[in-house]
């Protein structure tokens, strides 16, 4: 039975955002498969995944169709990857995210889709904002200089909800999701982020008895991380119960230094090796750490996963993929 518009969850909270049909770009993703199954979850019933072998997004006529009978949108598809990634495809990922992003939106005011979950990035913040990021700092300063070109593109998805809000009344609300971690992430060393890159290289540094293993940066920087499950519920809670102009910060409310986290994975693989730091590469923005009381307060979002717990899970699914016999080579990157 497809869930109902107004429709009242078994815990007496109002469920506003599952009628009818909801389009998940990404939902294949990382992300995006754990915000599909939070979605059946709740009943709805009506989910499209548009995929990219058929409906590459960046092509307007792409989103044209990947939209068409939606009553909501939420977009997670992106394209992504760590520094390394970043320094080497700028114009590749302030093109293709802004492309997506813009168009998708436009389509989907064009068929009258009544609500549109823009989910953006950490990466749009200042690269010097004050800590915890709170959302009215966004536009204090330009993002870190490796991140900037998909940070950018992805903040235009906000001025883009505010201004449909303002001049069509467009039902577009705009989320900034922290660094995300946990089973099923990308541990490709070209793109991956920290977390993964870290697991997969120490992890290979455990199997071949290796007395070193090489980090970018110096470890000084910090970051806040959240894991999948959390973040799949955020989103879903938002789409749900958010509809205000204002974006909202989605994360676990904790920071964490690289260096420190560096230990806590040799930790728990059982690395005894050194770690060395090369300093001849950046370190990324200086700290991350969000302030997330407006998500708390707005739709009722507070993470539950420990991070050591959701860290754990994270190493024992790789250990489990046949990839994580392969060898793998280079310095861990972050971002």
């Amino acid at each position: 039975m497809k869930a109902r518009e107004n429709e009242i969850a078994p815990n007496g909270r109002l469920k506003r955002g599952l009628g009818g049909r909801v389009v998940v770009t990404g939902g294949g993703g990382f992300l995006g498969t754990q915000v599909v199954s939070w979605l059946r979850r709740q009943g709805a019933r009506d989910i499209v995944v548009p995929r990219k072998r058929d409906l590459d997004l960046v092509d307007r006529q792409a989103c044209r169709q990947a939209v068409q009978g939606a009553d909501t949108v939420i977009h997670l598809a992106a394209k992504v990857g760590g520094i390394g990634f970043n320094r080497e495809n700028p114009g590749e990922l302030f093109f293709d995210n802004l492309m997506m992003g813009a168009q998708l939106m436009e389509e989907a005011r064009l068929q009258g889709v009544k609500k549109f979950v823009a989910v953006g990035t950490v990466c749009a913040y200042p690269k010097f904002t004050p800590v915890p990021f709170h959302e009215d700092d966004l536009w204090n300063g330009y993002p870190e200089e490796t991140n900037a070109p998909y940070g950018l593109a992805k903040k235009m998805l906000l001025v883009q909800a505010q201004a449909y809000r303002q001049q069509y009344g467009f039902n577009a609300i705009y989320l900034l999701p922290v660094n995300l971690y946990g089973p099923g992430d990308n541990f490709d060393p070209r793109s991956s982020h920290v977390i993964p890159a870290l697991i997969r290289k120490i992890f290979a540094a455990k199997q071949r008895n290796d007395d070193v293993v090489e980090v970018w940066g110096d470890g000084s920087a910090s970051r806040e991380f959240l894991y999948i499950d959390d973040a799949a519920e955020a989103i879903g809670l938002a789409t749900e119960r958010y509809d205000g102009a204002e974006p909202v910060n989605i994360g676990a409310g904790r920071e964490i230094t690289i260096k420190e986290l560096v230990h806590t994975i040799s930790e728990l693989i059982g690395f005894q090796g050194h770690i060395k730091w090369d300093t001849t590469k950046p370190n990324g923005q200086p700290r991350r750490n969000l302030d997330v009381s407006r998500a708390e307060a707005a739709f009722g979002f507070k993470s539950k996963t420990e991070f050591h717990v959701g860290l754990r899970r994270t190493i024992e699914w790789w250990a489990a993929q046949p990839a994580a016999s392969e060898p793998v080579a280079g310095a861990a990157p972050q971002r």
